[in-house]
């Protein structure tokens, strides 16, 4: 028969049959979780609500932060597409002015060395931009070519103007 010990030194056994840590110590089964106590195979766990609350909180988050996402991805497409027009616009200008003449095809800017390939439009992931043609100013027999270089895109921007326009 075990005698009775002090209630300060005694050490409790929970369902595993593993002790508890002794309640002199400070921590007896009134100080733990029983989230947090190990299982039959020795492993500690989370209860169901634990989880749910933080999958709450995770998709709360979420919720917050998707639409600053997404604006910031147009944000950085809409940037791309003003420098690729920019710069090809430039390189077109470049080409007229070395040339004497004006590019046929956004390629004769890529064969002369002037891009090193057409860009993709960041809105259509394509690489069909549209070019408006016109008389070609340095032309003696009155020769046509690119004037300039728009998006094929049929979205409209943050501005409020179409990307097809800029």
């Amino acid at each position: 028969m075990i005698g009775k010990k002090d209630m300060a030194t005694r050490q409790h056994e929970n369902e595993a049959g593993r002790l508890w840590p002794s309640a002199a110590a400070g921590a007896g089964p009134s100080s733990f979780s029983p989230s947090r106590l190990p299982n039959a195979l020795g492993s500690y766990g989370f209860t169901l609500l634990e989880l749910m609350i933080v999958i709450s909180i995770i998709i709360i988050l979420a919720v917050v932060v998707l639409p600053q996402y997404n604006k910031t991805i147009t944000h950085a497409r809409e940037t791309t597409l003003r420098d690729d027009l920019f710069e090809m616009r430039k390189m077109v200008d470049q080409y007229a002015a070395d040339k004497g003449k004006l590019p046929q095809s956004l390629d004769d800017l890529v064969s002369a060395g002037y891009i090193r390939e057409v860009p993709v439009d960041p809105f259509t992931d394509q690489k069909d931009w549209n070019v408006t043609t016109g008389d070609d100013p340095n032309s003696a027999e009155g020769g046509q070519g690119i004037t300039d270089v728009h998006s094929a895109s049929t979205e409209t921007s943050t501005e409020g103007t179409p990307y097809s326009s800029w």
